[in-house]
């Protein structure tokens, strides 16, 4: 069974900070372009990062650049979100996606990924 499972949510002060993982198995996902999405209730599912397969071109919102930065070990065949001075803006439920994407600027479109992972929580307290 292919799965992208995120893992390292949860709950921190505003400023704190987190960092995401997302794992792969059932497949290898080390050629392929990844990214993190959130959703916060009552709201669309937006663009937060994505990382092309090689880790050399990387792309954030306007909302997380300076504050996240997004990685990858194709060894392991895992990316990574480092959160840091988080704010209560940024609770939302945060998911990693793969797909394969050949243009630069289609990265920040989710129906370009092809597989995600279940999500995972990161609540910021005031």
């Amino acid at each position: 069974q292919v799965q992208l499972v995120e893992s390292g949510g949860g709950l921190v002060q505003a400023g704190g900070s987190l960092r995401l993982s997302c794992a792969a198995s059932g497949r290898t996902f080390s050629t392929y372009t990844k990214g993190w999405f959130r959703q916060a209730p009552g709201k669309e599912r937006e663009f937060v990062a994505a990382i092309s397969w090689s880790g050399s071109n990387k792309y954030y919102a306007d909302s997380v650049k300076g504050r996240f930065t997004i990685s990858r070990d194709n060894a392991k065949d895992t990316v990574y979100l480092q959160m840091n001075s988080l704010k209560p803006e940024d609770t939302a439920v945060y998911y990693c996606a793969a797909g394969i994407i050949y243009r630069s600027d289609s990265y920040v479109l989710a129906n370009e990924y092809d597989y995600w992972g279940q999500g995972t929580q990161v609540t910021v307290s005031s």
